[in-house]
């Protein structure tokens, strides 16, 4: 059987290649916690050592995304939690050896003129001028009733060496989403900035994708057993309903990306990461989970086959088939594989949906989507 979701399963493809093509990592979209945070900075700071960067720089990275952190977290606080899509948005991506560090949250259109006036003055002034204006506001506190905020914009600049930017996507007549495009100087390392204004706008249409299939996160690869368990930990705080829910959540997510890790293809066998996209929603308590990767193209033929037999058998079937292939001692580790694919159809309690792209000669890009109802 095909999938019925077959469009939206090659969206995925598509957008794992845009991401890749923006160098895109990491896109978090939705409620902003100390955990959700820390585990943030925990991830970037894992894709900072697998990239090798030196401790200077990963220092001047890691400082400007606490900021930004706090920045959003000072914002969400003086919305009102009853507006609609009162979620945060953090997104880090890598250009000629530039980081470029996007921030977005909701903000009143009565405060935006006050919000682009700051940046304007910000980035009109030389590092030295700054760090005295930052003295200004932090001892004055009156040109703004938001003067954290506003010191916080001050400091991204200061720390950033470059000038920050922005842009204002209108909601309805009380707010408009606030984009924040902060990028790194990093010492020793020369080039231009020609990507800042493509990169932002390309930030942009895929958050409103986000929005429209309400996608909590995207993590572009390359997935290892290390940054998986980081990945998982910023998932925690996301969960909602039971805790035996949760639990059925948390335990697909973990199968899926073990998928990744274990049977995804690599053109470069030097690395021990597998090039991947994970991607969660949540929609009114149903969780949509997708994971997309390359496999062996020789192997898409055995897979297809046992996606749809999993997907033909009622229930009580498929427990009767995942004790058979379980206890199946003469089998090799190739066929019990198939054991994860048929235990998230079980823990799931829906088919499962798949597409299989080819890419290339030698491999083909398989996304694999699970639903799961926990209300």
């Amino acid at each position: 059987m095909q999938s019925d979701n077959t469009d939206f399963l090659r969206f995925v493809f598509i957008l794992f290649k845009a991401m890749q093509k923006d160098n895109l990592g990491y896109v978090y979209r939705g409620r902003f916690t100390q955990e959700i945070t820390d585990n943030i900075l925990a991830l970037t700071e894992n894709k900072l050592e697998k990239e090798e960067q030196s401790s200077k720089i990963k220092k001047r990275v890691y400082s400007i995304l606490v900021e930004c952190l706090q920045n959003i977290t000072r914002h969400q606080n003086d919305i009102k939690d009853d507006l609609p899509d009162n979620n945060g948005l953090f997104v880090i991506q890598k250009h000629d050896d530039k980081y470029f560090i996007t921030t977005g949250n909701m903000v009143m259109n009565n405060n935006i003129d006050y919000i682009k006036k700051l940046i304007e003055t910000i980035n009109s002034l030389e590092k030295e001028d700054l760090k005295n204006y930052y003295k200004i506001v932090l001892e004055g506190g009156s040109l703004s009733s938001k003067g954290g905020a506003g010191l916080g914009l001050i400091d991204m600049a200061r720390k950033s060496g470059n000038k920050l930017h922005y842009h204002f996507s209108r909601i309805n007549k009380d707010s408009s989403f606030f984009y924040l495009h902060t990028i790194p100087s990093l010492e020793g390392i020369e080039g231009s900035l020609e990507h800042k204004e493509e990169s932002l706008n390309n930030i942009i249409n895929i958050h409103n994708t986000l929005n429209k299939e309400n996608i909590l996160l995207v993590s572009n690869g390359p997935f290892n057993q290390e940054s998986l368990m980081i990945l998982l930990g910023s998932l925690e705080g996301q969960m909602k309903g039971t805790i035996s829910h949760k639990k059925k959540v948390f335990y697909i997510v973990v199968e899926m990306l073990q998928n990744i890790v274990k049977h995804g293809y690599t053109l470069d066998s030097s690395h021990n990461s597998v090039p991947g996209v994970f991607i969660i929603g949540e929609n009114k308590g149903l969780y949509t989970i997708i994971t997309g990767n390359y496999v062996d193209i020789n192997k898409t033929k055995a897979l297809k086959k046992k996606l749809e037999n999993v997907n033909s058998l009622s229930m009580e079937k498929l427990d009767e088939y995942f004790n058979k292939c379980l206890f199946n001692f003469e089998s090799d580790s190739s066929k019990k594989a198939g054991l994860g694919i048929i235990d998230l159809r079980i823990k799931s309690g829906n088919p499962l949906s798949y597409s299989f792209i080819k890419t290339a000669q030698d491999s083909v890009f398989f996304s694999l989507q699970t639903v799961i109802t926990t209300v």
